[in-house]
């Protein structure tokens, strides 16, 4: 059951921050966004069969009124292997919360407020009762909800991945690439940051928000305490109305110091033949992967450059009908990992970086977002990712090698990618000191 009210000129961080200690989550492309809190339902999906599983279970879900569409969020580790300890602890290999309430909105200042529950039929009538008067009240709060300002210096320390180990998990995967067994394969490293005081993730998620325009930006706490933020450049897998649509992205450069060199470098972008070759293996194995899943499938035929705050990726948009009785979900299994975050081919890529990453990847680079009952649906990878707990912080960061990769040009490459996360830290307060390498 749902009661729904109309709200205006409301921010989601109010209504996240007041519900600190709950579940929480967040997702925007743009100026349009949804926030949830509260758990109404939970689903996990675990093993090989971890997104059928999902979709079996969000089946079973009471359907809500007509015209009425239920959505659940969340997401899916990069592994079907993945047990959720350590810094991961609480993210299953799937896990979707159907929340108790949910707030959209976008760049008009409308937006929507929606609370709802799981009710025996019996109880429907004071259910609903219920409802109303539980989301007239939300939406009263919302109202005089204010927004929190300033911030405190908070001092912390940062500790990267050792540059020795990346040079050698570098050259260990351009030997694989030599010897034919991968062409690509893309390598991550982590930083850890950790801090005297609390940068919550509702302020981390906020920063990202404002300072990332073009991203999808992602926030995900399934338990109080342990959440994940990110802003992905593009999106996996889309659906609305019978139609999919995802960016493939690979390739990369900075942004240089100012509009001329910014154009310069993604003339160079577009010119190298590397990055070229590196993007349409991403495109063309995308293309191929939906050909089981989808008809009517368009590619652009050349890439143009995706600009965004720190750095410029190629792109190309990719378009396809989806069949009645297909879902999001198949899709994102037909897709994922692709090898914008994983590697080609995909078996020989995912068993080297089990060998040569000496860290969990949990759920940095897959995918995120959410879904509905009807099938539709929009999932990002999990990128320009963080996790933890307010203290601290692990982040991620990847870069796609190829034979003509350079250990210092992937590190350098990685290093800007990860700065959403920590421009976004520092500009809540923190004062960051590096202490080395682990």
């Amino acid at each position: 059951m749902t009661a729904t009210v109309p709200v205006r000129g409301v921010l989601p961080w109010g209504f996240l921050r007041a519900a600190e200690g709950e579940p929480r989550g967040f997702w925007a492309r743009g100026e349009r966004w949804v926030a949830h809190r509260g758990m109404a339902s939970v689903i996990v999906g675990r093993g090989a069969r971890r997104f059928a599983r999902i979709r079996e279970l969000a089946a079973q879900i009471p359907q809500a009124p007509e015209g009425v569409r239920v959505r659940l969020y969340g997401g899916f580790a990069f592994r079907e292997d993945h047990h959720p300890e350590g810094a991961w602890d609480y993210f299953a290999p799937g896990a979707f919360h159907l929340p108790v309430a949910e707030l959209t909105g976008d760049a008009s200042g409308s937006g929507r407020l929606r609370v709802q529950a799981l009710v025996p039929a019996a109880e429907v009538g004071t259910a609903q009762r219920r409802l109303e008067a539980q989301v007239g009240a939300l939406a009263e709060s919302l109202e005089k909800a204010a927004d929190i300002a300033g911030t405190a210096p908070i001092h912390g320390t940062v500790t990267a991945t050792r540059r020795d180990a990346w040079g050698e998990a570098v050259q260990a995967v351009l030997a694989a690439i030599g010897e034919g067994s991968v062409s690509k394969a893309v390598l991550a490293r982590t930083l850890d940051v950790d801090l005297e005081a609390t940068i919550g993730p509702v302020d981390l998620t906020e920063t990202l928000w404002v300072r990332n325009p073009g991203t999808h930006v992602f926030f995900f706490e399934p338990r109080a305490g342990r959440a994940l933020v990110g802003a992905a450049p593009e999106a996996l897998a889309t659906v609305r109305a019978g139609i999919f649509h995802a960016t493939a992205v690979a390739g990369s450069v900075g942004v240089g110091r100012d509009a001329a060199e910014r154009r310069s470098l993604a003339e160079q972008l577009l010119a190298s033949e590397k990055d070229r070759a590196e993007h349409r293996w991403v495109v063309d194995e995308m293309v191929e992967r939906l050909g089981g899943v989808a008809t009517d499938i368009r590619a652009g035929e050349n890439p143009h450059v995706l600009t965004l705050a720190r750095i410029q990726h190629l792109e190309t948009e990719i378009r396809a009908r989806v069949p009645a009785d297909r879902h999001v979900l198949d899709m994102v299994e037909a897709l994922h990992p692709t090898p914008a975050v994983c590697g080609v081919p995909r078996d020989a890529a995912l068993e080297l970086l089990q060998r040569e990453e000496p860290f969990d990847r949990g759920w940095y680079a897959g995918p995120v977002g959410w879904f509905a009952t009807d099938g539709d649906g929009h999932f990002v990878p999990a990128l320009r990712t963080a996790v933890g707990d307010g203290r601290r912080w692990r982040l991620f960061a990847g870069a796609g090698i190829v034979d003509g990769s350079s250990a210092q040009g992937e590190w350098d490459e990685t290093g800007i990618k990860f700065q959403p996360v920590l421009r976004a830290l520092e500009a809540r307060g923190a004062q960051l000191t590096q202490t080395g390498d682990r």
